[in-house]
C-alpha cells in the first residue's frame, strides 16, 4: 500500500468519508473541518490529523482511511456473476469489493460498507432495482454513491429510461469485464 498522504484535497477527503466534495467544502467553510487554502487560489487542503479529529468527533467510520481503494458493492443473485465480478474487480482493478444477493442484504451492506459504486442487478427477487435507487438517494450517508444498473433483459430504450430515472450507468448482461471496470471508473470520475 502506498504511503498515507499528510495533506489531502477536498476530493480525497470526500472519497475517504464517502460524501460529495461539496459537502467537504461546506465542512471546511463552516470551520468544522480545519485546514487551509492554497495562497492565490480557492483550493482547500486538509491536514491528515485534522481529518482524523473531525472523523472521530462526528463518528465517521475510519475504514476509508485504511484502504483508500474504491469500494464497490455487487448486488446480484447469480453467484457465478458475483464470483467473476469479485475476482476481476479485486485482482485487476484493485477495488475493495463486498457482495449481497438480496435487496435487504444490499441495504445492510450499504450502511456498513458505504460503497462508492453499487452494481445493482435490476431483477432481484425481493425488491425492485428502482426502489433500491430511491433508498440510496434518500440516505444522507450515501449521497456520493453511484448506482449502476445491470440486466440482460432490457432494451436500449429501457436502459436509457433507467438513466433518466437517476441511475449513473447501465451494464447489459452478458458483459465483458473490461466494460464493468470502465463503468465503475466513469461513475467514480463523475464525483472525484
Amino acid at each position: 500500500m502506498a504511503k498515507q498522504k499528510d495533506i489531502l484535497t477536498t476530493g480525497e477527503v470526500a472519497k475517504i468519508c464517502n460524501v460529495a466534495p461539496r459537502t467537504v467544502s461546506k465542512w471546511f467553510d463552516s470551520g468544522q473541518l480545519k485546514g487551509y487554502r492554497i495562497p492565490g487560489s480557492k483550493d482547500r487542503r486538509i491536514p491528515m490529523p485534522a481529518l482524523l479529529r473531525f472523523m472521530k468527533a462526528h463518528n465517521i467510520p475510519l475504514d476509508g482511511l485504511q484502504s483508500g481503494k474504491t469500494r464497490v458493492l455487487v448486488v446480484d443473485q447469480a453467484s457465478e456473476i458475483v464470483g467473476v465480478l469479485t475476482k476481476v474487480l479485486t485482482e485487476q482493478a484493485n477495488y475493495e469489493v463486498k457482495t449481497a444477493d438480496t435487496g435487504f442484504a444490499a441495504g445492510i451492506e450499504c450502511e456498513k460498507f458505504r460503497p462508492h459504486v453499487l452494481l445493482l442487478d435490476m431483477h432481484l427477487g425481493d425488491v425492485q432495482g428502482e426502489d433500491v435507487l430511491k433508498l440510496v438517494r434518500a440516505s444522507d450517508d450515501l449521497q456520493a454513491t453511484k448506482v449502476i444498473a445491470m440486466s440482460g433483459k432490457f432494451t436500449d430504450g429501457q436502459a436509457q429510461h433507467l438513466i433518466n430515472q437517476g441511475f449513473d450507468g447501465y451494464l447489459k448482461k452478458p458483459f465483458h469485464v473490461r466494460s464493468v471496470i470502465e463503468a465503475v471508473e466513469d461513475a467514480v470520475a463523475i464525483v472525484y
